[in-house]
């Protein structure tokens, strides 16, 4: 009979299971006290130790969280429940995004993306940005792939990296785009200062918006993501903002998306206001005072018109 000893079972750190679901250290602990989710064991100096299969478990629970369920109803789950219930999460954008994906090219965008075929799939966007112009683009191209890529993920269609990938690459086109917009006479058009909160490390959506105001011809300074509030307020400050734009994915809870938005609204200095949009649903469900919720991007111009005709002949409050 073989004695042999058996190799020690792989296991991750906290550090790298946070980096690997995109949860955060706090929310791992809490669920650990709240639902007895995930069991973590201990390496040899004592720090939690977590198992592939506890983390491929929480890949899915954070599939699902984003797709809009709550914490309390699916970490108590098995992982072979959890499938069933992605299987079945198919909410209308999913719908709309399935709709496209067969009515137009996204299949093959996707292929592209599952292919590993990162040169493709940058030369297709950037052919698609040359022909379609900056706003087309964004709208008829980056948006709905977007959403057929969250499809793809929430049903497990499409590996963390593919994901990861996809968003570098949209990122590099979207970058290069905004650098060719032309400055245009600025007068009139208030300025914008865009981030995320603490904990929404998701930047695509704030690029998309960057690149909407520069073509309405706002100056735009981009803090890039997770910036706390406090410093978001001395930021507008700083640059003089008029308007303060937040990108929300559904990757934070609900209550922290509206006690950040009323803490920021309430300490940005006068006359500035808060935007926010994305694919947060509470943006849309609990209204926040002192923030509009734009619910697509096409809104920003509509917006800016009412901001615009709200302000003197010279544009300044």
């Amino acid at each position: 009979m073989d004695q042999s000893p058996r190799p020690p079972a792989i296991t991750l750190s906290i550090a790298a299971v946070e980096r690997d679901t995109g949860l955060s250290k706090d929310t791992l602990r809490v669920w650990e006290r709240r639902y007895g989710f995930p069991t973590p064991g201990r390496d040899g100096v004592g720090e939690r130790a977590y198992t592939l299969e506890q983390v491929d478990k929480l890949r899915l629970v954070k599939r699902l969280l984003d797709a809009g369920h709550r914490p309390g109803r699916i970490v108590p789950m098995d992982t072979a429940s959890l499938q069933q219930l992605a299987e079945q999460t198919v909410d209308q954008p999913l719908r709309s995004a399935e709709a496209l994906a067969e009515a137009s090219d996204l299949r093959d965008h996707l292929a592209l993306i599952r292919g590993h075929d990162v040169p493709e799939l940058r030369a297709v966007l950037t052919r698609l940005l040359a022909r379609r112009g900056v706003a087309r683009f964004v709208t008829e191209v980056v948006a709905p792939l977007n959403a057929a890529v969250g499809d793809a993920w929430i049903r497990g269609q499409m590996e963390i990296f593919e994901e990861h990938t996809y968003t570098e690459v949209v990122q590099t086109v979207l970058r290069q785009a905004i650098a060719g917009i032309p400055p245009g006479a600025q007068e009139g058009r208030p300025r914008v200062l865009l981030t995320t909160f603490p904990h929404e490390p998701h930047g695509l959506g704030l690029l998309m918006a960057e690149a909407v105001f520069a073509l309405e011809g706002c100056p735009c300074v981009s803090l890039g993501v997770q910036t706390p509030v406090w410093d978001t307020v001395r930021a507008a400050a700083a640059y003089r903002a008029d308007i303060v734009a937040l990108s929300f994915t559904g990757c934070l809870n609900p209550n922290q998306v509206v006690d950040g938005l009323t803490e920021l609204a309430a300490k940005l200095p006068a006359g500035a206001q808060v935007w926010a949009g994305g694919a947060a649903p509470v943006l849309h469900r609990r209204s926040v005072p002192g923030v509009l919720a734009l619910a697509s991007l096409d809104a920003v111009a509509v917006q800016l018109r009412a901001w615009r005709s709200e302000r003197p002949a010279d544009g300044r409050a």
